[in-house]
């Protein structure tokens, strides 16, 4: 797998004047995400369809204390094969993989290993994830070295008081380092949204980061109280939108943390599908962050094939 069809976005120069005039109408935000919830979610052989396409956006996610090669080794092996032969077989598939495998950095050489072969990149968290608190040489000498391990796909997150005290100009240089770390390995963009305070802010923050030459903006570590929602991924994919009208570069989008159904792995599809087109509904510009996604997707599918729901037990993940 190529993580992208188009040229990477490249940055443009810092405007403080188009990031102050950036507003958020909340009232708007919120009539969308409701209508969006009262719409009924697709049925049958279309909802089946969508739902492989949700694991091909997958980046299949362990970042426990307790990781281990084992796990990873067997995570790994999830993501080459996400669902059994039987049901690959039923619903036509040849062959179905997730989009990437994320890690710590010291798990990067057992997942390289476990993908030899398969195309699906390694995803490394950086930049002291999740709280982003070293110092900036630290941070950086952690993407250098992850690089160096074979991570083509750097997470890193940005220092949150940046946005807090409106300081764009150091949010900027911050995700211009990191970008220029990363070399050829493509850049997500955590936010930290549940730590950003106001949809202003995450509209803004969006702006400078991808400004600053971010591949992929995204929600969340997983580790914050409040992680991925639909009003805050509404606010995202519209920066991303209004990016692409300014520039012509197309920015990709993660929602992370909390997508553990299905259901709502139908909704953020749709979301991406209205907003930003079918371009946005392929692994090189959509991820989910997902640890427990995948177990529901497959229960889904098992029964659009037979007719049954199985235990949630036997689709454990490693």
């Amino acid at each position: 797998m190529t993580m992208t069809s188009h040229s990477r976005p490249g940055g443009i120069p810092l405007d403080l004047s188009l990031i102050e005039s950036v507003r958020v109408n909340q009232p708007a935000v919120r009539r969308r995400i409701d209508s969006l919830n009262a719409r009924r979610s697709q049925k049958k052989d279309w909802q089946a369809a969508w739902l492989v396409k949700a694991i091909q956006c997958m980046d299949l996610t362990t970042l426990s204390g307790d990781d281990t090669p084992g796990r990873v080794a067997r995570l790994c092996a999830k993501a080459r094969q996400p669902l059994r032969r039987d049901l690959m077989a039923a619903l036509g598939l040849d062959a179905l993989q997730t989009g990437a495998v994320c890690v710590y950095h010291e798990m990067i050489a057992p997942a390289v290993r476990g993908l030899q072969g398969s195309g699906i990149p390694v995803a490394a968290v950086s930049t002291a994830f999740p709280a982003g608190l070293s110092s900036m040489e630290t941070k950086l000498r952690e993407i250098e070295l992850s690089v160096q391990d074979g991570a083509r796909e750097i997470d890193i997150v940005i220092s949150r008081r940046h946005v807090l005290t409106q300081d764009w100009a150091a949010l900027y240089d911050e995700m211009k380092a990191y970008r220029a770390a990363c070399g050829e390995a493509h850049v997500k963009a955590i936010l930290a949204t549940g730590d950003l305070q106001t949809l202003d802010n995450v509209a803004k923050a969006s702006w400078v980061c991808m400004m600053a030459g971010a591949d992929f903006i995204k929600t969340s570590t997983g580790k914050e109280g409040i992680n991925a929602t639909l009003d805050v991924s509404l606010v995202m994919v519209r920066a991303i939108r209004d990016y692409l009208a300014l520039t012509g570069d197309k920015v990709g989008y993660k929602p992370a943390g909390g997508i553990a159904t299905a259901k709502m792995a139908l909704q953020y599809l749709t979301l991406m599908k209205e907003e930003l087109g079918n371009d946005w509904l392929q692994p090189d510009l959509f991820r989910f962050g997902a640890s427990s996604l995948l177990t529901d997707i497959e229960r889904q599918l098992e029964h659009h094939v037979t007719g049954s729901y199985s235990a949630a037990h036997r689709h454990a993940m490693p």
